[in-house]
């Protein structure tokens, strides 16, 4: 396979962007939007800085990925590829990170060296997307989108918000993607189920509150861990089935699907533990970022010092 070409170094642009939205106030911004039409290795990437693209016609679903993205991997990759593969189109892609999180800092990476992983890692997903079979194709009133909506669109944005419930709600409200609104496929690791279901991430009795609404928007697609030492294989597939769980689960057990992967598939945490001792030649990394991960590493710490790292 030809060497991809080299891709501009987007953290300045990124930077001004993050700092453009914490002024904004806003809960939630899409920052750029890649069309797979522009994805093609054999194109050189654009030089003008990316724009967000709306839909211009409501997709059926939109996959959502929020991560730390630190780094991005092949375990990211997988997730979303297999989610879309199992998704009627027309559907969409969001990359989210969160420049608040209820657990983790945000380290080693900045937050604007994060969103040009994401944008690499956006350019990844789109090669590794089949082609869509006809040049139209039908949005969720039946009718004929153009080419442009045929094509899956990976969206980038931020939020300020910690926890799913409140990154669903500010999505919705953020008006970018048209009524009817799109369900919300939160795509996460078993890790993140047994937070989302712990009342310790939650004001004192306020859990049922925020996941009735949440549910009635979005659910959750969950890919099994391999080698979590608490929760064996059997015991993440079967987690919604316990029976110290299923009473309180029940009402939303039909919005969380469990994919089941085998015992060697890949986990997020030996992911980024490879990538962290190993850059250029780790396998858990996208193809893209791989390649490019020194020349990111060598041009993004010119720039923290704008973001006052």
């Amino acid at each position: 396979m030809p060497p991809s070409p080299p891709l501009p170094n987007l953290v300045p642009f990124f930077t001004q962007a993050l700092k453009n939205y914490q002024a904004s106030g806003s809960r939630f911004r899409v920052l750029c939007s890649l069309p797979a039409i522009a994805s093609s290795p054999s194109s050189p990437p654009s030089t003008s800085d990316p724009d967000a693209l709306p839909p211009r016609h409501p997709p059926r679903s939109l996959l959502i990925l929020d991560s730390s993205f630190n780094p991005p991997t092949l375990a990211h990759q997988g997730m979303v590829l297999s989610a879309a593969s199992a998704s009627p189109p027309p559907h969409r892609i969001l990359l989210l990170l969160a420049t608040v999180n209820a657990d983790k800092a945000p380290q080693p990476a900045t937050f604007p060296q994060r969103l040009a992983m994401m944008h690499v890692f956006a350019r990844d997903l789109l090669d590794a997307l089949p082609s869509p079979t006809s040049p139209c194709a039908q949005n969720s009133n039946g009718e004929n989108g153009a080419e442009e909506e045929a094509q899956t669109i990976v969206d980038i944005a931020v939020t300020t918000e910690p926890y799913f419930s409140s990154k669903s709600a500010a999505i919705a409200a953020s008006g970018f993607y048209p009524h009817p609104a799109p369900e919300q496929v939160f795509l996460a690791g078993f890790d993140t189920l047994v937070r989302i279901f712990n009342p310790r991430y939650y004001p004192p009795g306020a859990m049922r509150a925020a996941l009735a609404p949440f549910f009635a928007r979005a659910r959750l697609r969950i890919t099994a861990r391999p080698g979590d030492p608490e929760y064996p294989l059997p015991a993440q597939t079967g987690y919604l089935s316990d029976g110290t769980r299923r009473a309180e689960l029940a009402e939303w057990a039909g919005r969380v699907e469990i994919e089941s992967v085998g015992e060697g598939g890949v986990s997020f945490m030996t992911g980024r533990d490879t990538t962290t001792n190993n850059h250029n030649n780790s396998p858990w990394l996208s193809r893209q970022y791989s390649g490019n991960w020194v020349a990111l590493d060598e041009n993004e710490r010119r720039d923290e010092d704008a973001m006052g790292k």
